[in-house]
């Protein structure tokens, strides 16, 4: 058992990029002022020496990423932190390796979100069917696909769900289409969702709906017109405005995801992964009002999310509390933090294997950003229907060759 010095030890390892974009150091300091000691982890160097720990926090996707091509630095590092981790199994980590490794990998991330749909039994909930392609298109590859149950026009992602290249795809429209994608990659049927995407940051129990722009709605069925290929980045940024996101055919039904269901699927999640920072992609089907989602994503990057460091400490703070009972942290609010106002993930578990015990909800979940409701100064956005080289080349190989930190 470590021997615990004074208050508790919190350890964290980011690439520069991530703790730059959070302003991690901010975080740092506000943890401090709860008598939480923080600690930057050399992954160089021993992490023994750099102990006790009683939280690690990480995103380490990239050095995952190029364990998993036997990159041998990465291995070692990758090998040093979860050798802590066994040694250490008190050590609370945000969030577990094999779960990061299920996340970055879309076909096993959309597999366990299709279990668990159907362990709701929720028909406000119909994620679209999806398959991935393992070999240039055929015969057989088309009645596999329809076997599946995809229908035109569909999304060809890569399968790597991590890294500049996840997010170069491709609308497909027509069997001729598919000859222009280089397998290995994932397809995945297109819902017309009047061109509006909602983001859920999750931070353990509490959660935060952004919304933003996405793509426009197209005809159901094959289309005789060629494959748009562009970059998911860039279409739903909140400034973001292109052909692509155009809401001119806006129809059918258009609302936010029900707050229940945001919950209930947020809360399955956590419970089937054990993990606590990760977002959620979702969109509303415009001809049923059911929700999809299209996407999960490891230690999202939390933008539009103002109470993000607010809601990470609260949920270290209780994490610890919750292994540590003689652990009495203060109650007083670190100065110059607001009291979030996104909504605790835990309202009474609905009936079913995918249910979790929490805490009664409260607040707002949704933020429109901008003044008003209004998005911010929108950026003009080409869409280029000729073949993106990085979505080309990416998709010839499962793993990224070089993932670039969020």
């Amino acid at each position: 058992m470590q021997t615990f010095l004074k208050g508790r030890r919190v350890g964290y390892w980011l690439s520069e990029k991530k703790m730059k974009k959070l302003n991690f150091q901010a975080f740092a300091d506000l943890c401090r002022k709860r008598g939480i000691e923080v600690v930057q982890l050399d992954l160089s160097q021993p992490l023994e020496e750099q102990g006790p720990l009683d939280v690690i926090i990480h995103k380490l996707t990239d050095l995952i990423l190029e364990a998993d091509q036997n990159d041998s630095q990465a291995v070692l590092l990758v090998q040093r932190v979860q050798d802590y981790i066994d040694a250490h199994p008190e050590t609370i980590v945000l969030d577990p390796l094999p779960a990061i490794r299920t996340l970055l990998d879309r076909c096993k991330s959309y597999q366990l979100i299709h279990r668990i749909e159907s362990c709701m039994q929720d028909e406000r909930i119909c994620s679209p069917p999806f398959m991935v392609l393992n070999t240039d298109c055929s015969p057989d590859v088309l009645e596999q696909i329809k076997r599946q149950g995809l229908t035109f026009p569909f999304i060809c992602k890569t399968r790597v769900a991590h890294g500049t290249n996840s997010h170069e795809m491709a609308i497909i429209f027509s069997e001729e289409d598919l000859n222009d994608v280089k397998p290995p990659c994932v397809i995945q049927s297109f819902i017309n969702h009047n061109a509006v995407l909602y983001k859920v940051f999750v931070v353990g129990d509490s959660y935060t709906v952004v919304e933003r722009p996405s793509l426009k709605n197209f005809p159901a069925g094959p289309a005789d017109r060629k494959a748009i290929f562009f970059n998911s980045h860039n279409v739903s940024k909140p400034e973001s405005s292109s052909d692509l996101t155009t809401r001119e055919n806006v129809e059918g039904v258009s609302q936010p995801p029900s707050d229940d269901v945001i919950r209930e699927l947020s809360r399955s999640l956590r419970q089937a992964l054990g993990v606590s920072l990760f977002g959620i992609d979702v969109i509303i089907n415009n001809q049923t009002g059911q929700h999809a989602v299209i996407d999960i994503n490891a230690f999202p990057g939390y933008e539009g999310v103002p109470e993000f460091f607010n809601d990470l400490l609260n949920h270290i703070t209780s994490v610890l509390q919750s292994h540590n009972p003689d652990f009495a942290p203060t109650s007083e609010q670190p100065k110059g933090l607001p009291v979030s106002t996104t909504v605790p993930n835990a309202a009474p578990p609905a009936p079913g294997c995918c249910s979790m015990l929490g805490k009664e909800a409260g607040g707002s979940p949704w933020i429109v950003e901008g003044d008003g409701g209004l998005k911010g100064p929108r950026q003009r956005l080409g869409c280029n229907s000729a073949m993106s080289p990085n979505f080309q080349q990416h998709c010839v190989s499962t793993i990224a060759t070089k993932a670039s930190s969020q």
